[in-house]
């Protein structure tokens, strides 16, 4: 497998262009399930597995891989599903989220496909396995559900949306209150984490779930004659959306003259050494690696900071 994965300069020029690449694979039934591949370190076959005490009942144990022990997830099981029986001869998918490495047990792969996201749609209202899911799309007639591994990691490894003592003493945050924010994330556990950690600073918090809602809501704004970048102190969106991505919502909003001063901040779960790059490309003003209150906070200072230094 390891010719299936792109090296970073052929994924820079899907940037911008409002396309991804999925990998494709099924779990513990027929079913077609994907994620991003630019989350994918590599996939192979299961090394020799060692268990844990007192793990969570989805982790069915660790490998070692060059020098790092990588906890193994059955993604089947974490969704609701029939769990997935691990074996000599198991597939694995190495993944990198949120700063921390860890590998999902699968069935089997499929294949690598690319896709614009706006053939990419949010998964339908309903119970089940939709609450594991941040999108849907078709390949071939087939239906591929795109999952939401950030819910499913914060429900093995939470993660403290509290902001340190020390930083809520900054001065500079007393301006924060009452200020405007607008969260995009297709992920609700992404929004719901941003959400507890930026209402310590008495923000007013307005969220979409996609590039696109939150397009079409800063031209509702615009229209109706309010000067956006004066009304919403900063933007924080995710970078891999269906509809529209990070990157795309960028290009447009700094293309419209009425939005075009609006301060984005890129927050996403992708390797830091590539979103820099892609920082500049599409014109986002800071960047920032999920999941981190107090670089969350830092963030809204430094944004502060300079509102102030113009004002």
């Amino acid at each position: 497998m390891s010719g299936v994965l792109h090296n970073v300069d052929q994924r820079t020029r899907l940037v911008g262009e409002n396309r991804l690449e999925i990998l494709m694979f099924q779990l513990s039934g027929r079913q077609l399930f994907a994620i991003n591949v630019f989350k994918v370190q590599e996939v192979l076959q299961m090394p020799k597995l060692t268990q844990m005490p007192q793990r969570h009942r989805c982790v069915v144990g660790v490998v070692h891989l060059r020098g790092h022990t990588i906890p193994v997830i059955d993604l089947s099981q974490a969704i609701g599903m029939r769990p997935i029986e691990p074996q000599p001869t198991s597939t694995i998918i190495v993944t990198e989220y949120n700063r921390s490495v860890q590998a999902f047990l699968i069935g089997g792969v499929d294949r690598i496909i690319n896709l614009t996201w706006d053939t990419v749609m949010p998964p339908p209202d309903g119970a089940g396995r939709n609450h594991y899911l941040t999108a849907i799309t078709k390949v071939e007639d087939k239906l591929v559900e795109i999952i939401d591994v950030e819910k499913v990691l914060a429900e093995i490894m939470p993660y403290n949306t509290k902001v340190s003592s020390e930083r809520l003493q900054d001065p500079t945050l007393t301006a924060a209150q009452g200020r405007e924010v607008l969260l995009v994330d297709d992920s609700s556990t992404a929004l719901m984490q941003m959400r507890d950690t930026l209402r310590q600073l008495n923000l007013k918090i307005h969220a979409v779930s996609d590039g696109l809602k939150a397009l079409q809501l800063l031209k509702q704004w615009a229209d109706a004659g309010e000067d956006v970048p004066r009304k919403l102190l900063m933007i924080i969106t995710d970078a891999e959306m269906p509809e529209m991505d990070g990157y795309r919502l960028t290009t447009e909003i700094r293309s419209d003259p009425r939005l075009a001063d609006l301060y984005v901040v890129l927050h996403t779960s992708l390797s830091g050494n590539f979103n820099l790059a892609m920082v500049q490309k599409v014109g986002c003003n800071d960047f920032l690696s999920k999941f981190q209150p107090d670089k969350l906070v830092d963030a809204v200072s430094k944004r502060l900071s300079s509102v102030d230094s113009v004002g």
